[in-house]
Parts: structure tokens; sequence; C-alpha cells
């Protein structure tokens, strides 16, 4: 049995009433789903609330699913479309919060800490968070997750090409602003 065989499996036993087999899809996913919010959020707080609604969402929502991709892939276009909301949500209540800059000190604190250059790691993810979200969106399927640009075509829906081209535009501007935060 191939892994999506199993995956199809477990949808199909959980729609017939087994809970156990929706425990194990977010056992086999959860991970994942936080760790491409927390790439695209840049902190841990607001990848944690996401990852709650992406399985809520899974969880309301997994009866809808059509079997013509696979579960991955339809996770993935979840979890990126509700993290792209999130963030246009942040962004309009910062614009109208009186705590910004406590907000922002705190987030500061949030550092990634089993890497071995955390330093550079840090310098990635704030140059990450200074980019068009289309294109952190891109390099985080290509760089973090390994896609093809196939896979992030039928995840986000867009042309091969356009993706190409925001993966291009994103590489240069985060070696640009590294070298900038290393003078």
């Amino acid at each position: 049995m191939t892994e999506n065989e199993y995956v199809f499996k477990l949808v199909k036993d959980y729609l017939a009433g087994d809970e156990s087999a929706f425990n194990m899809i977010v056992n086999k996913y959860k991970d994942k789903i936080y760790w491409h919010a927390r790439r695209m959020t840049g902190n841990h707080l607001d990848a944690d609330e996401i990852v709650q609604e992406v399985l809520l969402v899974l969880y309301k929502k997994l009866k809808d699913f059509q079997f013509k991709s696979s579960l991955y892939t339809w996770i993935y276009r979840i979890t990126s479309t509700r993290t792209i909301n999130y963030l246009k949500k942040k962004k309009i209540k910062q614009i109208f919060s009186i705590d910004e800059a406590t907000n922002k000190l705190s987030h500061a604190d949030d550092i990634v800490k089993n890497f071995e250059d955390k330093e550079k790691l840090q310098r990635v993810e704030n140059a990450l968070q200074k980019i068009p979200t289309k294109q952190r969106e891109v390099f985080l399927f290509r760089v973090y997750e390994g896609l093809s640009y196939e896979e992030i075509s039928q995840i986000t829906g867009k042309s091969i090409g356009g993706l190409k081209a925001n993966y291009f535009h994103a590489a240069n501007k985060i070696m640009e602003l590294m070298k900038d935060d290393e003078k």
C-alpha cells in the first residue's frame, strides 16, 4: 500500500465514523502544518493559532475532500490560505494597535532554539519577514519543504512561471537583506 493509499484509507475510515483515524491524520500532519505556519508568520504563538484553526477546518471539511490530489496538498492549501489571511488580519490589527511596540518586543524573544547557527537563522527569518507574502510562501515551499514547482502550483493554484519568478525575487531579496544585515 502506498503512502497516498494509506492516507486515503484513513480519510475513508474517519468518514465512516472512526475518530481514531482522524487522530492519526492529525499526528501525521500537525508538525508540517506548524512549521509551514511558523516560517510564514515568524513566531510560535501565531503558528500555534493557525495550527488550531487548520485542524478545526480539517475536522469540519474533511467530508468535502475530493481525493483528486494528495491529502498533503489539500492540507497545505488550507494552511497557506489560513496563514495569509491571518497575516492580513494581523497587519490590520497592528495598524490600529496601541501596543504595537510591546508586541514586537515579545515576538523578538521567540527564536528557534535547536539550530547550530542561531544568528544566521535569525537573519534568514528576519529577511523572510521583510519580503512580500507570495514570495515568502514560494521560498518556504521550495527551501524548507523541498517541494517542486509542480507541487507548489497544485497547492497554491498559481502558474509555474509565476512561482519561479516569485522564488527568484525572494532569493535575491533575502540575499540582499542578509548582506545589508552583516554590515
